[in-house]
Protein backbone atom coordinates (compact mmCIF):
# COMPACT_ATOMS: atom_id res chain seq x y z
CA UNK A 1 0.00 0.00 0.00
CA UNK A 2 1.00 3.54 -0.80
CA UNK A 3 1.80 5.32 2.10
CA UNK A 4 -0.31 8.87 2.12
CA UNK A 5 1.51 11.57 3.93
CA UNK A 6 0.08 13.13 6.95
CA UNK A 7 -2.47 16.33 6.09
CA UNK A 8 -4.49 17.92 8.15
CA UNK A 9 -7.50 17.40 6.28
CA UNK A 10 -7.05 13.74 7.18
CA UNK A 11 -9.57 11.61 8.87
CA UNK A 12 -8.86 9.25 11.54
CA UNK A 13 -11.37 6.63 12.50
CA UNK A 14 -11.43 5.67 16.53
CA UNK A 15 -12.84 2.22 17.10
CA UNK A 16 -13.94 2.40 20.99
CA UNK A 17 -15.68 5.80 23.28
CA UNK A 18 -14.18 4.86 26.36
CA UNK A 19 -11.60 6.80 28.33
CA UNK A 20 -8.96 6.68 25.42
CA UNK A 21 -10.98 7.06 22.53
CA UNK A 22 -12.44 9.81 23.47
CA UNK A 23 -9.67 11.43 24.64
CA UNK A 24 -7.63 10.89 21.62
CA UNK A 25 -10.40 12.14 19.64
CA UNK A 26 -10.06 15.65 21.08
CA UNK A 27 -6.08 15.75 20.86
CA UNK A 28 -6.87 15.23 16.91
CA UNK A 29 -9.88 17.87 16.52
CA UNK A 30 -7.85 20.17 18.38
CA UNK A 31 -5.15 19.60 15.76
CA UNK A 32 -7.63 20.03 12.72
CA UNK A 33 -8.51 16.26 11.89
CA UNK A 34 -11.72 15.23 11.17
CA UNK A 35 -12.50 12.07 13.53
CA UNK A 36 -14.86 9.78 13.53
CA UNK A 37 -15.63 7.29 16.76
CA UNK A 38 -17.14 3.66 16.29
CA UNK A 39 -18.55 2.56 19.55
CA UNK A 40 -20.46 -1.17 19.90
CA UNK A 41 -22.22 -0.67 23.68
CA UNK A 42 -25.36 1.96 23.52
CA UNK A 43 -24.21 5.65 24.87
CA UNK A 44 -23.61 5.07 28.56
CA UNK A 45 -24.39 8.69 29.40
CA UNK A 46 -28.40 7.34 29.60
CA UNK A 47 -29.14 6.95 32.76
CA UNK A 48 -29.97 2.89 32.42
CA UNK A 49 -25.80 2.36 32.09
CA UNK A 50 -25.19 4.81 35.02
CA UNK A 51 -24.32 1.87 37.19
CA UNK A 52 -21.97 -0.28 35.48
CA UNK A 53 -19.42 -2.43 37.51
CA UNK A 54 -16.21 -0.35 37.70
CA UNK A 55 -13.20 0.00 39.80
CA UNK A 56 -12.57 3.77 40.88
CA UNK A 57 -10.04 5.49 38.67
CA UNK A 58 -6.97 7.22 40.58
CA UNK A 59 -6.21 10.20 38.27
CA UNK A 60 -2.18 11.31 38.67
CA UNK A 61 0.14 13.39 37.54
CA UNK A 62 1.06 11.68 33.82
CA UNK A 63 -3.23 12.05 33.48
CA UNK A 64 -3.29 15.06 34.37
CA UNK A 65 -0.32 15.72 32.12
CA UNK A 66 -2.46 14.13 29.44
CA UNK A 67 -5.27 16.36 30.34
CA UNK A 68 -3.92 19.92 30.70
CA UNK A 69 -2.53 19.00 26.86
CA UNK A 70 -5.93 18.54 25.50
CA UNK A 71 -7.41 21.23 27.65
CA UNK A 72 -9.34 19.55 29.91
CA UNK A 73 -7.80 19.90 33.04
CA UNK A 74 -9.48 22.81 34.61
CA UNK A 75 -12.64 21.90 33.93
CA UNK A 76 -12.43 18.07 35.78
CA UNK A 77 -10.83 18.67 38.88
CA UNK A 78 -14.44 19.82 40.35
CA UNK A 79 -15.47 16.41 39.40
CA UNK A 80 -12.36 14.41 41.74
CA UNK A 81 -11.10 13.68 45.33
CA UNK A 82 -7.58 14.11 46.43
CA UNK A 83 -6.06 11.16 48.07
CA UNK A 84 -3.01 12.23 49.78
CA UNK A 85 -1.56 8.96 50.92
CA UNK A 86 -2.86 5.35 52.29
CA UNK A 87 -4.89 4.67 54.87
CA UNK A 88 -3.93 1.49 55.72
CA UNK A 89 -6.17 -0.98 58.14
CA UNK A 90 -4.50 -4.12 59.82
CA UNK A 91 -6.27 -6.94 61.66
CA UNK A 92 -6.01 -5.27 65.05
CA UNK A 93 -7.88 -2.17 63.70
CA UNK A 94 -5.39 0.59 64.57
CA UNK A 95 -5.07 2.20 61.34
CA UNK A 96 -1.55 4.63 59.71
CA UNK A 97 -1.28 6.86 57.33
CA UNK A 98 1.53 6.39 54.61
CA UNK A 99 1.64 10.05 52.75
CA UNK A 100 2.09 9.50 49.07
CA UNK A 101 4.72 11.90 47.85
CA UNK A 102 5.03 16.19 49.87
CA UNK A 103 2.61 17.41 51.58
CA UNK A 104 0.74 18.97 48.60
CA UNK A 105 1.29 15.90 46.27
CA UNK A 106 -2.07 13.67 46.40
CA UNK A 107 -3.81 11.31 43.25
CA UNK A 108 -7.16 12.01 42.67
CA UNK A 109 -10.53 9.78 42.79
CA UNK A 110 -13.12 9.87 40.17
CA UNK A 111 -15.71 7.16 39.26
CA UNK A 112 -14.77 5.46 35.52
CA UNK A 113 -18.30 6.37 34.18
CA UNK A 114 -18.31 10.36 35.42
CA UNK A 115 -15.00 10.59 33.70
CA UNK A 116 -16.35 9.03 30.36
CA UNK A 117 -19.69 11.01 30.40
CA UNK A 118 -17.40 13.66 30.79
CA UNK A 119 -14.91 12.78 27.81
CA UNK A 120 -17.80 12.03 25.76
CA UNK A 121 -19.30 15.44 26.31
CA UNK A 122 -16.19 17.42 26.13
CA UNK A 123 -16.04 15.40 22.48
CA UNK A 124 -19.18 16.27 21.25
CA UNK A 125 -18.29 19.90 21.54
CA UNK A 126 -15.65 19.40 18.46
CA UNK A 127 -17.48 19.56 15.29
CA UNK A 128 -14.90 17.47 13.80
CA UNK A 129 -15.94 14.51 15.67
CA UNK A 130 -18.48 12.47 15.21
CA UNK A 131 -19.53 9.29 17.22
CA UNK A 132 -21.56 6.30 16.35
CA UNK A 133 -23.10 4.12 19.12
CA UNK A 134 -23.68 0.68 18.80
CA UNK A 135 -21.11 0.72 15.67
CA UNK A 136 -19.49 -2.66 15.92
CA UNK A 137 -16.41 -3.57 14.20
CA UNK A 138 -16.42 -6.24 12.14
CA UNK A 139 -13.33 -6.59 9.68
CA UNK A 140 -10.36 -4.59 8.43
CA UNK A 141 -8.10 -4.52 5.45
CA UNK A 142 -4.59 -3.80 6.58
CA UNK A 143 -3.92 -3.11 3.16
CA UNK A 144 -6.54 -1.42 1.34
CA UNK A 145 -7.16 1.03 4.73
CA UNK A 146 -10.52 -0.10 4.92
CA UNK A 147 -12.53 -1.33 7.53
CA UNK A 148 -16.16 -2.14 8.51
CA UNK A 149 -18.63 -1.68 11.03
CA UNK A 150 -22.37 -3.00 11.62
CA UNK A 151 -24.88 -1.60 13.12
CA UNK A 152 -27.73 -2.01 15.46
CA UNK A 153 -29.91 -3.63 12.84
CA UNK A 154 -27.06 -5.47 11.60
CA UNK A 155 -26.22 -3.64 8.35
CA UNK A 156 -22.58 -3.52 7.47
CA UNK A 157 -21.22 -0.37 6.73
CA UNK A 158 -17.45 0.30 4.52
CA UNK A 159 -15.03 2.89 6.42
CA UNK A 160 -12.46 4.51 4.51
CA UNK A 161 -10.37 6.71 6.30
CA UNK A 162 -6.37 7.88 6.34
CA UNK A 163 -5.40 6.30 9.74
CA UNK A 164 -7.48 3.71 11.77
CA UNK A 165 -6.87 3.34 15.71
CA UNK A 166 -7.97 0.86 17.90
CA UNK A 167 -8.77 2.30 21.62
CA UNK A 168 -11.59 -0.57 21.85
CA UNK A 169 -10.44 -2.05 25.52
CA UNK A 170 -8.54 -5.72 26.57
CA UNK A 171 -10.96 -7.49 23.68
CA UNK A 172 -10.14 -5.40 21.19
CA UNK A 173 -11.61 -6.26 17.93
CA UNK A 174 -8.72 -4.71 15.46
CA UNK A 175 -6.01 -6.67 17.38
CA UNK A 176 -8.18 -9.64 17.24
CA UNK A 177 -7.82 -9.31 13.24
CA UNK A 178 -3.93 -8.34 13.71
CA UNK A 179 -3.33 -11.54 15.75
CA UNK A 180 -4.10 -13.34 12.44
CA UNK A 181 -1.01 -11.30 10.97
CA UNK A 182 1.95 -13.27 10.20
CA UNK A 183 4.05 -13.07 12.99
CA UNK A 184 2.34 -11.50 15.76
CA UNK A 185 2.96 -11.83 19.31
CA UNK A 186 0.08 -12.06 21.96
CA UNK A 187 0.17 -12.83 25.74
CA UNK A 188 -3.05 -12.93 27.56
CA UNK A 189 -2.76 -13.75 31.70
CA UNK A 190 -5.64 -14.00 33.87
CA UNK A 191 -4.61 -13.56 37.96
CA UNK A 192 -5.86 -15.63 40.23
CA UNK A 193 -7.82 -12.82 41.84
CA UNK A 194 -11.35 -11.62 41.12
CA UNK A 195 -12.85 -8.18 41.95
CA UNK A 196 -16.31 -7.66 43.63
CA UNK A 197 -17.80 -4.35 44.42
CA UNK A 198 -19.32 -2.60 47.61
CA UNK A 199 -20.84 1.28 48.09
CA UNK A 200 -19.53 2.45 51.87
CA UNK A 201 -22.67 4.87 52.22
CA UNK A 202 -21.93 8.02 54.45
CA UNK A 203 -22.75 8.26 57.85
CA UNK A 204 -26.03 8.45 59.80
CA UNK A 205 -25.71 12.47 60.17
CA UNK A 206 -25.01 12.36 56.57
CA UNK A 207 -21.20 12.88 56.81
CA UNK A 208 -18.06 10.82 55.65
CA UNK A 209 -18.46 7.32 57.21
CA UNK A 210 -14.08 7.23 57.55
CA UNK A 211 -11.01 9.48 56.11
CA UNK A 212 -11.98 11.12 53.01
CA UNK A 213 -8.55 12.41 52.32
CA UNK A 214 -6.84 8.65 51.67
CA UNK A 215 -7.07 5.45 49.60
CA UNK A 216 -8.27 2.85 52.38
CA UNK A 217 -6.51 -0.27 52.37
CA UNK A 218 -7.51 -3.57 54.25
CA UNK A 219 -4.47 -5.98 53.48
CA UNK A 220 -4.71 -9.35 54.29
CA UNK A 221 -1.64 -11.49 52.90
CA UNK A 222 -3.66 -13.41 49.94
CA UNK A 223 -6.38 -10.73 49.20
CA UNK A 224 -7.37 -6.80 50.20
CA UNK A 225 -10.02 -4.56 50.20
CA UNK A 226 -9.67 -1.23 48.96
CA UNK A 227 -11.77 2.01 49.12
CA UNK A 228 -11.75 5.26 47.48
CA UNK A 229 -13.54 8.42 48.43
CA UNK A 230 -16.83 10.14 46.34
CA UNK A 231 -18.27 13.28 45.72
CA UNK A 232 -21.14 12.44 47.37
CA UNK A 233 -19.54 11.48 50.55
CA UNK A 234 -20.18 7.41 49.44
CA UNK A 235 -16.46 5.61 49.11
CA UNK A 236 -15.98 2.50 46.37
CA UNK A 237 -14.66 -0.33 48.03
CA UNK A 238 -13.60 -3.02 46.06
CA UNK A 239 -12.36 -6.60 47.79
CA UNK A 240 -9.98 -8.51 45.54
CA UNK A 241 -10.23 -12.04 46.76
CA UNK A 242 -9.47 -15.54 45.17
CA UNK A 243 -11.47 -17.38 42.37
CA UNK A 244 -10.52 -20.79 43.98
CA UNK A 245 -9.30 -21.93 47.03
CA UNK A 246 -10.42 -23.04 50.71
CA UNK A 247 -11.04 -19.18 51.37
CA UNK A 248 -12.46 -18.04 48.04
CA UNK A 249 -15.20 -16.52 46.06
CA UNK A 250 -15.87 -20.24 44.66
CA UNK A 251 -16.69 -21.29 48.85
CA UNK A 252 -17.60 -18.26 50.16
CA UNK A 253 -21.23 -17.59 49.24
CA UNK A 254 -24.07 -18.34 52.29
CA UNK A 255 -24.85 -15.80 54.63
CA UNK A 256 -22.59 -17.64 57.55
CA UNK A 257 -19.91 -17.45 55.60
CA UNK A 258 -19.77 -14.07 54.29
CA UNK A 259 -19.89 -13.21 58.07
CA UNK A 260 -17.71 -15.39 58.69
CA UNK A 261 -15.47 -14.00 56.39
CA UNK A 262 -16.00 -10.40 57.54
CA UNK A 263 -16.23 -10.95 61.20
CA UNK A 264 -12.82 -12.61 61.49
CA UNK A 265 -10.98 -10.37 58.09
CA UNK A 266 -12.95 -6.90 58.18
CA UNK A 267 -14.19 -6.24 61.11
CA UNK A 268 -13.73 -2.72 61.12
CA UNK A 269 -15.88 -2.46 58.12
CA UNK A 270 -19.09 -3.60 59.01
CA UNK A 271 -20.34 -0.77 60.94
CA UNK A 272 -19.02 1.08 57.29
CA UNK A 273 -20.91 -1.14 55.34
CA UNK A 274 -23.82 -2.84 57.28
CA UNK A 275 -25.43 -4.50 54.34
CA UNK A 276 -22.24 -6.40 53.46
CA UNK A 277 -24.04 -9.86 53.04
CA UNK A 278 -26.60 -8.35 50.48
CA UNK A 279 -23.48 -6.46 48.89
CA UNK A 280 -21.86 -9.42 48.66
CA UNK A 281 -24.55 -11.58 47.17
CA UNK A 282 -26.04 -9.06 44.65
CA UNK A 283 -22.65 -8.02 43.23
CA UNK A 284 -20.91 -9.68 40.37
CA UNK A 285 -17.10 -10.92 40.56
CA UNK A 286 -15.21 -9.91 37.57
CA UNK A 287 -11.81 -10.65 36.42
CA UNK A 288 -8.00 -8.95 36.06
CA UNK A 289 -6.36 -9.58 32.79
CA UNK A 290 -2.96 -8.45 31.70
CA UNK A 291 -2.54 -8.36 27.99
CA UNK A 292 0.78 -7.94 26.43
CA UNK A 293 1.27 -7.99 22.38
CA UNK A 294 3.54 -6.80 19.08
CA UNK A 295 4.05 -5.28 17.07
CA UNK A 296 1.01 -2.26 17.95
CA UNK A 297 0.81 -0.98 14.10
CA UNK A 298 0.06 -2.49 10.81
CA UNK A 299 0.41 0.02 7.56
CA UNK A 300 -1.77 3.03 9.07
CA UNK A 301 -3.61 1.03 11.81
CA UNK A 302 -2.94 1.37 15.60
CA UNK A 303 -3.69 -0.14 18.91
CA UNK A 304 -3.30 2.12 21.57
CA UNK A 305 -4.64 2.07 25.73
CA UNK A 306 -5.60 -1.20 26.83
CA UNK A 307 -6.08 -2.79 23.34
CA UNK A 308 -2.46 -2.82 23.22
CA UNK A 309 -0.59 -2.99 26.80
CA UNK A 310 -4.30 -4.18 29.36
CA UNK A 311 -2.82 -4.37 32.86
CA UNK A 312 -4.12 -4.97 36.46
CA UNK A 313 -5.37 -2.16 38.59
CA UNK A 314 -2.50 -2.22 41.60
CA UNK A 315 -0.34 0.82 40.51
CA UNK A 316 -3.47 2.81 39.66
CA UNK A 317 -2.14 3.70 36.06
CA UNK A 318 -3.90 1.55 33.10
CA UNK A 319 -5.99 4.32 32.40
CA UNK A 320 -2.96 6.87 33.29
CA UNK A 321 -0.91 4.59 30.82
CA UNK A 322 -3.86 5.19 27.93
CA UNK A 323 -3.92 8.85 28.48
CA UNK A 324 0.04 9.06 28.08
CA UNK A 325 -0.13 6.62 25.08
CA UNK A 326 -2.34 9.73 23.39
CA UNK A 327 -0.14 12.67 24.65
CA UNK A 328 3.06 11.09 23.43
CA UNK A 329 1.73 9.96 20.48
CA UNK A 330 0.39 13.97 19.81
CA UNK A 331 3.81 14.66 20.33
CA UNK A 332 5.74 12.62 17.89
CA UNK A 333 2.90 13.35 15.25
CA UNK A 334 4.46 16.71 14.08
CA UNK A 335 7.88 14.28 13.56
CA UNK A 336 6.41 12.08 10.86
CA UNK A 337 5.32 12.82 7.40
CA UNK A 338 3.00 9.24 7.09
CA UNK A 339 0.84 7.63 9.42
CA UNK A 340 2.41 4.24 9.25
CA UNK A 341 6.21 5.96 10.09
CA UNK A 342 4.34 7.73 12.94
CA UNK A 343 2.59 4.47 14.35
CA UNK A 344 5.95 2.34 13.85
CA UNK A 345 7.54 4.96 15.78
CA UNK A 346 5.32 5.03 18.25
CA UNK A 347 5.28 1.51 18.97
CA UNK A 348 9.08 1.32 19.26
CA UNK A 349 9.12 4.07 21.61
CA UNK A 350 5.96 3.24 24.05
CA UNK A 351 6.06 -0.65 24.04
CA UNK A 352 9.45 -0.83 26.47
CA UNK A 353 7.35 1.76 29.40
CA UNK A 354 4.17 -0.67 28.94
CA UNK A 355 5.73 -3.80 29.48
CA UNK A 356 7.61 -1.50 32.53
CA UNK A 357 4.39 -0.40 34.28
CA UNK A 358 2.66 -3.70 33.62
CA UNK A 359 4.94 -5.60 35.53
CA UNK A 360 4.65 -3.01 38.19
CA UNK A 361 1.83 -3.14 38.33
CA UNK A 362 1.92 -7.31 39.17
CA UNK A 363 4.35 -6.36 41.42
CA UNK A 364 2.51 -3.84 43.51
CA UNK A 365 -0.80 -6.14 44.16
CA UNK A 366 1.83 -7.94 46.38
CA UNK A 367 2.92 -5.35 47.97
CA UNK A 368 -0.38 -3.84 48.87
CA UNK A 369 -1.89 -6.99 50.21
CA UNK A 370 0.95 -8.63 51.29
CA UNK A 371 3.69 -5.93 52.25
CA UNK A 372 2.59 -2.76 53.28
CA UNK A 373 1.85 -4.08 57.17
CA UNK A 374 4.98 -5.50 57.64
CA UNK A 375 7.92 -4.63 59.76
CA UNK A 376 10.07 -5.19 57.34
CA UNK A 377 8.39 -3.22 54.46
CA UNK A 378 7.45 -0.42 57.26
CA UNK A 379 11.58 -0.26 58.31
CA UNK A 380 12.59 -0.15 54.73
CA UNK A 381 9.94 2.84 54.33
CA UNK A 382 11.50 4.13 57.48
CA UNK A 383 14.63 4.13 56.62
CA UNK A 384 13.70 5.99 52.68
CA UNK A 385 12.36 8.78 54.07
CA UNK A 386 15.15 9.15 56.45
CA UNK A 387 17.31 8.94 53.59
CA UNK A 388 15.60 11.48 51.86
CA UNK A 389 15.91 14.23 54.53
CA UNK A 390 19.46 13.69 54.53
CA UNK A 391 19.50 14.77 51.70
CA UNK A 392 20.72 12.68 48.81
CA UNK A 393 20.96 13.26 45.43
CA UNK A 394 19.27 11.40 42.96
CA UNK A 395 16.70 9.37 44.98
CA UNK A 396 13.59 9.47 44.35
CA UNK A 397 11.38 6.60 45.81
CA UNK A 398 9.64 4.41 43.15
CA UNK A 399 6.11 5.81 44.01
CA UNK A 400 6.87 9.03 43.28
CA UNK A 401 9.10 8.04 39.85
CA UNK A 402 5.54 6.23 38.55
CA UNK A 403 3.02 8.58 40.12
CA UNK A 404 4.36 11.90 40.48
CA UNK A 405 6.89 12.23 37.49
CA UNK A 406 7.27 11.97 33.65
CA UNK A 407 10.18 9.72 33.77
CA UNK A 408 9.40 6.73 31.54
CA UNK A 409 8.17 3.53 32.65
CA UNK A 410 11.03 1.69 31.90
CA UNK A 411 13.40 4.02 33.40
CA UNK A 412 11.34 4.03 36.94
CA UNK A 413 10.99 0.39 36.82
CA UNK A 414 15.06 0.07 36.49
CA UNK A 415 15.96 2.75 39.03
CA UNK A 416 13.18 1.38 41.41
CA UNK A 417 15.00 -2.52 41.01
CA UNK A 418 18.38 -0.92 41.87
CA UNK A 419 17.29 1.42 45.03
CA UNK A 420 15.06 -1.18 46.50
CA UNK A 421 18.39 -3.80 46.06
CA UNK A 422 20.25 -0.94 48.04
CA UNK A 423 17.53 -0.46 51.01
CA UNK A 424 17.15 -4.65 51.18
CA UNK A 425 21.03 -4.14 52.09
CA UNK A 426 20.81 -1.33 54.13
CA UNK A 427 17.84 -2.67 56.02
CA UNK A 428 19.89 -6.35 56.99
CA UNK A 429 23.20 -4.28 58.03
CA UNK A 430 22.16 -3.40 61.43
CA UNK A 431 19.24 -4.74 63.67
CA UNK A 432 18.25 -0.72 63.51
CA UNK A 433 15.27 -0.94 66.21
CA UNK A 434 17.50 -1.81 68.73
CA UNK A 435 20.14 1.49 67.74
CA UNK A 436 19.51 5.04 69.28
CA UNK A 437 17.12 7.15 67.08
CA UNK A 438 20.04 9.95 66.77
CA UNK A 439 22.77 7.34 65.66
CA UNK A 440 20.31 6.73 62.56
CA UNK A 441 21.16 9.11 60.00
CA UNK A 442 25.30 8.55 60.37
CA UNK A 443 25.06 4.75 59.83
CA UNK A 444 22.28 5.06 57.09
CA UNK A 445 24.66 7.23 55.18
CA UNK A 446 27.92 4.92 56.25
CA UNK A 447 25.37 2.11 54.82
CA UNK A 448 24.38 3.97 51.59
CA UNK A 449 27.83 4.99 50.29
CA UNK A 450 28.79 1.26 51.06
CA UNK A 451 26.05 0.08 48.53
CA UNK A 452 25.11 3.29 46.45
CA UNK A 453 27.55 2.09 43.18
CA UNK A 454 25.49 -2.17 43.12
Amino acid sequence: MMQKTISSTDKIAIFGAGLVGSLLAIFLARKGFKVEIHEKRPDLRFKSFANLRSINLALSHRGWKALESAGLADSLKELVMPMFGRVVHPENGETSFAPYGAKDQAIYSISRYKLNCFLLDEAEKFPGIKIYFESKAEKFSFDKSLSYVSDVEGLRHRIEADAFIGSDGAFSALRYEMMREDKFFYQQHYIEHGYKEFTIHPSPSDDWATRKDGLHIWPRKSFMMIALPNQDKTFTATLFYPFHGKSSFDTIKETNEIRDLFETEFADLIPLIPDYVQQFQNHPVASLVTIRCAPWNNNNFLLIGDAAHAIVPFYGQGMIAGFEDCRILMEMIDQFTTWESLFNAFTKARQPDADAISQLALDNFIEMRDLVSTPEFQLKKKLESLLLQTGILNWIPLYSMVTFSDMPYSEAYRLGKRQNAILEKIRAAENWNLLAPESWGEKLLFHYHKWKDM
